[in-house]
């Protein structure tokens, strides 16, 4: 099965990527009360969720983190007629994150075969009509230690309890608090130099959604605010390294795994949806 994939991969990548159309942005916003920009923000939610979704069969042992690239950067600009955000954002050179094993975040895609063993996040931004849409999850390539399945179960947790706690009134100092309670309770640390973020009409504004905090301090939520919450946990120090071009891979200080798992979120009239819901997750709200 494995080999009919890589073959599927093989075809699907050997010419490149196709080229992106030239787009015009809207007005930075990363809070809405028109209905209009709702729906904008829901269209583009549900494509980011739905290319992470695609590229499921596709994580194998064998293949590169860069034929993934491609295969996500086709599939935005081909099939869903999206733009793919993180290429040339700030000189990034790819059209998606790939993270693997101590990599927490801002992995660029590269040459180098996936291992049975690893896991992969997979880091997917597109925009469709000006509006963002932004998400990513853990892969895992064969089977993997338990230690590892047990990294992402939590992370994933973590972000899933955080979503629960986002309604009008609540404060992100409480959501932050209530991150890193849950991951220093199971024995990880919480990565603080990165944080979710406002999106919306943009990639990255206000506010900060920091992944620790103190309980009753920050932003207080309102109704029609857009932003991702995307905690990176690792399993050892939180510590961070930078490599690669301009420094954009982030890495573990000590090399131990990292996980991290991310939605885009509205803010509505009585709690909160998630714009970036896949058919796997398994949140109730």
């Amino acid at each position: 099965m494995s080999n009919d994939i890589l073959q599927k991969v093989k075809e699907l990548t050997e010419n490149g990527r196709v080229d992106v159309p030239q787009w015009t942005p809207l007005t930075a916003a990363t809070r809405f009360t028109d209905i209009n920009d709702i729906e904008g923000m829901r269209v583009a939610g549900k494509l980011a969720g739905e290319v992470l979704t695609m590229l499921e069969e596709f994580v194998v042992p064998g293949v590169t983190t860069e034929e993934l690239d491609i295969i996500a950067h086709n599939y935005i600009v081909s099939e869903q007629g999206a733009i793919p955000a993180p290429l040339n954002y700030h000189g990034f050179p790819k059209s998606c994150c790939t993270s693997v094993n101590d990599v927490i975040c801002h992995g660029i895609p590269n040459d180098k075969a996936l291992k049975k063993g690893d896991v992969v996040n997979i880091d997917i931004t597109i925009i469709k009509n000006g509006y963002y849409g932004d998400t990513s999850k853990m892969f895992f390539v064969g089977n993997v230690a338990p230690h590892a399945e047990r990294l992402c179960k939590i992370t994933q947790e973590s972000l899933y309890l955080a979503i629960k706690m986002v309604k009008p009134g609540a404060r992100l100092g409480d959501i932050g608090a209530a991150i890193a309670d849950f991951a220093h309770k199971n024995h990880y640390s919480v990565v603080e130099e990165y944080c979710g973020h406002g999106i919306g009409t943009t990639f990255h504004g206000e506010p900060q959604v920091a992944h620790y905090g103190r309980p009753g301090t920050g932003v207080i939520l309102e109704e029609g605010m857009t932003f991702t919450i995307e905690p990176m946990i690792n399993a050892g120090k939180k510590q961070v390294k930078h490599s690669g071009p301009d420094n954009w891979i982030a890495k573990t200080k000590d090399g131990r795994l990292s996980a991290q798992y991310e939605h885009t979120l509205l803010v509505t009239a009585d709690g909160v949806e998630i714009l970036t819901l896949r058919p796997d997750d398994t949140i109730t709200l």
